[in-house]
Order: C-alpha cells, then sequence, then structure tokens
C-alpha cells in the first residue's frame, strides 16, 4: 500500500471519530442550570436588562464633596486584595478586624454609590476590586439549597445575599452594566433572589440565616433586626434590573407581611418604600406605616451635635428619612415637613468627618492626610467603621436626590 493511499485512509478513520463525538455531543442532553428553584415559578434568565438604570442628577455643593470624600477614604484604605477597611481608630492607627463580610459588602456597593455621583471611575475600579473578592465568598449546592448565597460566619444569612444583589444593582446604577470581567452579574444576583425566595416562610417572612452543611436546614431561632427589609428592597432591585414581575409579586407580598408587624428606625424598608413609590405604587396602609417609622426616628434621638450621640446611627436615619420623604412626594403627600429634620441630622453627621471634629482634638496633617473623609463614631470614640461610612454614603445621597426631585417636579 502506497504511503499516499495510507495517509488517506487515516485521515478518513479521523473525520469518522471527530463525527461520532459530534452526534453524541447532540444527543446529550442539556444539564440542568445549578441553584434554581424548584417550588416558584423562575423568570427567565436574561445576558442584558430590561430596562436601562434610572439615575437622578444632583447638584454641586458641600454635601456632594462630603460624599466623594467618604468614598475617597473607603478607595484609599483598601488593600490589593480588594479587602475593603472594617475599623481604625484614627487617634491610635489601631485595627480592629472583623469577620463581618456583610458589613463590607455593604461597604462595596457604597464605592459605586460614589462612582455614579462624582462621574470618577476610579471609585467603580475599587468597587470592582472589592466585588471581586467577596464574591469568592459566594456558594451553590442545588443538592441542598435553591439559588446562591453569601456565606460567612459559619452561615448563609439572608443579609449577605440580600447585600450582594445591592451591590450589584449598584454598579449597574453606575455603569449600566453587569459583565465583571468573564462573569454575568445579573445571573448572579437572580441566583441570589432565588434563595432569597426560598427562605420565605409560610406566614410571608424570612427564616433570617440557612446552614448549607450537610442536608441544608433553616435556622428558625436566628433573627437580625433589618434582615427582612434587606430582602424586600433586593427583590424591588432585581425587579427593576430585569423588568420581571416575578420579583415584584415577591416584593409585594413580603411588604404586606412587614407592614403588619410592629415599627422599628427602619432604614432599608424607607428605603425600599422610595424604590416601590417609583416602580409600583404605595397604598394607604404603607404610606401610613412610612409616616410612624419617621416619627418614631425623629422622636428617638435628641437632633443635636451632642458627643454621646453616634455617627453610625445618625446617618442611617437620614437615609430612612430622606428616602421616606422622597416616596412621600411621588406618592402626591406632605414632605416638606421631614426636611428640616434631616438637615439637623446632616449637620450632626458633617461635624464628625475628618478634617472636622466637634470634639474639641488636635490633628495633624498626617493624621488628615491618611484618614481625611472617615466619620469617627463620637467624642468617646474615635473609631472611623465601614457601616457608618456605609450609611452616610447611602443617605446623604438619598437626600440630594430628593432635593433634586423636588425641584425638577
Amino acid at each position: 500500500m502506497s504511503s499516499r493511499r495510507k495517509k488517506y485512509i487515516k485521515f478518513l478513520f479521523f473525520m469518522l471519530v471527530l463525527w461520532g463525538m459530534l452526534i453524541s455531543c447532540l444527543k446529550t442532553p442539556p444539564t440542568e442550570i445549578p441553584g434554581t428553584p424548584t417550588k416558584v415559578v423562575i423568570p427567565t434568565q436574561t445576558f442584558t436588562p430590561a430596562h436601562i438604570p434610572e439615575t437622578i442628577s444632583i447638584e454641586d455643593g458641600p454635601l456632594k464633596e462630603s460624599v466623594i470624600a467618604a468614598g475617597d477614604y473607603l478607595a484609599r484604605q483598601q488593600l490589593a486584595n480588594g479587602e475593603l477597611s472594617y475599623q481604625v481608630n484614627f487617634l491610635s492607627g489601631e485595627r480592629a478586624y472583623s469577620p463581618s463580610t456583610i458589613r463590607l459588602i455593604e461597604g462595596t456597593g457604597s464605592l459605586f454609590t460614589v462612582c455614579r455621583v462624582s462621574g470618577e471611575i476610579r471609585f467603580c475600579n475599587a468597587g470592582n476590586l472589592a466585588l471581586e473578592h467577596y464574591l469568592e465568598f459566594l456558594v451553590s449546592d442545588p443538592g441542598k439549597f435553591k439559588g446562591t448565597c453569601l456565606y460567612t460566619e459559619g452561615a448563609c444569612q439572608l443579609s449577605g445575599s440580600a447585600l450582594t444583589v445591592d451591590a450589584i444593582y449598584k454598579r449597574w446604577q453606575a455603569t449600566g452594566i453587569f459583565f465583571l470581567k468573564d462573569q454575568n452579574l445579573l445571573n448572579t444576583a437572580m441566583d441570589l433572589g432565588y434563595f432569597i425566595v426560598s427562605l420565605r416562610k409560610p406566614d410571608g417572612g424570612f427564616y433570617h440565616a440557612f446552614d448549607p452543611h450537610y442536608a441544608g436546614t433553616a435556622n428558625p431561632d436566628y433573627y437580625l433586626a433589618f434582615s427582612s427589609s434587606e430582602a424586600l428592597l433586593a427583590l424591588l432591585e432585581l425587579y427593576e434590573m430585569t423588568g420581571n414581575e416575578f420579583w415584584l409579586k415577591q416584593a409585594r407580598e413580603i411588604n404586606t407581611y412587614m407592614t403588619a408587624q410592629p415599627l422599628t428606625e427602619d432604614h432599608w424598608h424607607g428605603h425600599a418604600f422610595r424604590m416601590m413609590s417609583r416602580l409600583d405604587k404605595l397604598n394607604k396602609m404603607d404610606l401610613t406605616y412610612a409616616v410612624d417609622i419617621a416619627n418614631t426616628i425623629i422622636a428617638g434621638q435628641v437632633r443635636s451635635l451632642d458627643p454621646r450621640n453616634t455617627s453610625g446611627s445618625t446617618a442611617a436615619k437620614i437615609e430612612a428619612l430622606a428616602s421616606i420623604a422622597q416616596a412621600l412626594f411621588l406618592s402626591g403627600e406632605e414632605h416638606d415637613w421631614l426636611d428640616p429634620e434631616i438637615q439637623a441630622f446632616v449637620e450632626f453627621v458633617m461635624a464628625r468627618q475628618l478634617p472636622n471634629n466637634n470634639c474639641g482634638w488636635e490633628t495633624n496633617k498626617e493624621t488628615i492626610t491618611r484618614y481625611g473623609g472617615g466619620i469617627f463614631s463620637s467624642c468617646e470614640d474615635a473609631s472611623i467603621r465601614i457601616d457608618s461610612l456605609h450609611h452616610w454614603i447611602n443617605g446623604a445621597t438619598a437626600y440630594l436626590e430628593y432635593q433634586s426631585v423636588i425641584k425638577v417636579k
């Protein structure tokens, strides 16, 4: 047999093998997408958003500069691997480290808010670096639970998944895109949403933690004050990102359950009311509940620059009041009665943002270079903590957006 004929036979044999492999692949059934719930109607996953982000432009001024300064602090303190600084005493330089990845993912979302407010890409770059780092804590196991959860402190907490959705939403607001390198964050957010929905109780509320080990079980005894309202907000954010009514239906049911519960100073529910008034509508019970939250906040703390009060809790009050004010305005209700209350709280927090301090402390140039823009807790505690900065960035931005909305309309 000639050498040429042998080569031809080998080539023919090789092509037949390839054809057989192709036929085999075509006959193989598609694998099931992991993490999808089995007991709820699943919205169709898409690679592009149904809507473009709706954002509100805000005016330049001291409050906007303060938001950007807080973002500067976060970015300046970031490690090369993306990790954010949890807490530092700016007088002693002593750092406190916490396993609270949940608070750190909150801070990640804040970087994207500062990126949007400032228009400076460096804050989005810092946010991307942080988000890549904290997304490593995501866990999926379709044999034990639905969707994807953020695993921290030995459990998958409801708050963790909700606040990861929030960080992805804030990135979408700032950039209009979902891809982070080769990861589709819209799909990630929906998988987190499936997990959130899977934790709903028959009475309409939520389990607040889930142990993914062994067979996977919800913890009926674990409770975190704001978890349910964080989950409510995440579902509304999913609705805006996807345009799918599935998420809005879930949010409406949960909100109905929550407005039947005792009142707290719930700033996350305030955010949710603002989103519902913009994306859907608030009914009479919602509006009454929102006003009651606002009145509870106003009555709950002296609104002076009292050194005993903490910056973080006051910034959270700004979040709630500014969000509720916008919700009332968009619903055609009286809202301007909240403005002087918000301004008093704003004045309080800004007096605690370095280089400002209302404690009479002397600070040098090196300290301000290192910690400028950070917000310390109180005159008894010089700690700058990430959740205080998160509340301030969220709250101040919500107030600036409220001011813009009422001027336009």
